[in-house]
């Protein structure tokens, strides 16, 4: 089998290729996220941002943080901002950005999250929950970092549930991704993980009922693209 073919078969298996993946794709990370998103990327993580309203000196948390685009959204509001994310390469992407010096960059696990107890005011994610590899684990410690009345919001994937418009999406993902992997990597399954990770993901209804579950309020979903993606919104119970 292949490293895509063997990257689900155990949570530990899934963080070793998501590590391995994001280090490779790091530099390409911001170009991709563009081109798979129809240049709407940057629009829905200033609705993230407004979604949650941060307010000057509130604490606030930006977990698979990546190369620091909602990091540096809350920052600009006068938040104290941390982005954590496992991979190092996209912290220094990060770190090397206008405005990166208002935040605090930390390498870590969404699924052991190093801070305290109700630690922030708002906790984000883009394009995290669907990566990794204990989704209900992750979103406990969202919750625990969360203090009561916290607010969360998350952007990612989703996976459609129809079954012809979900067949289709993940068709076009699987091809368009194969053809960036090959021009960008020379690896056609770089970004077939994409497509992959739907596929097992389970979908947007179910995580709100999710983050329901370990203690968040209000939990609203806001479809993107016509429900092919997805932002979640959430207050944590008080």
């Amino acid at each position: 089998m292949g490293p895509l073919a063997t990257a689900f078969t155990s949570p530990d298996a899934k963080r070793r290729h998501v590590r391995q993946l994001f280090a490779t794709i790091a530099d390409r990370y911001d170009l991709i996220t563009r081109v798979l998103s129809y240049g709407q990327d940057a629009r829905w993580k200033d609705r993230l941002a407004r979604l949650v309203a941060v307010a000057p000196g509130e604490r606030a948390l930006d977990l698979a943080c990546g190369t620091g685009d909602i990091a540096a959204r809350l920052a600009a509001s006068g938040a104290v901002v941390c982005g954590l994310d496992i991979t190092p390469r996209m912290l220094q992407l990060a770190r090397a950005k206008p405005g990166a010096a208002r935040c605090r960059w930390t390498t870590g696990d969404m699924t052991a999250l190093p801070f305290a107890d109700a630690s922030f005011d708002v906790v984000t994610t883009g394009y995290g929950l669907r990566n990794v590899p204990d989704l209900e684990r992750a979103i406990a410690e969202i919750a625990r970092v969360l203090r009561p009345g916290g607010r969360f919001a998350s952007l990612d994937f989703n996976r459609p549930d129809a079954p012809l418009v979900r067949g289709a999406y993940l068709l076009y993902l699987d091809v368009v991704g194969g053809a960036l992997g090959w021009a960008l990597h020379r690896d056609p399954s770089a970004y077939r993980y994409i497509p992959a990770s739907i596929r097992r993901y389970p979908g947007a209804r179910a995580v709100a009922a999710s983050l329901t579950a370990a203690g968040l309020d209000e939990v609203s979903v806001f479809r993107l693209l016509g429900g092919l993606l997805s932002l979640h919104v959430g207050t944590r119970r008080s």
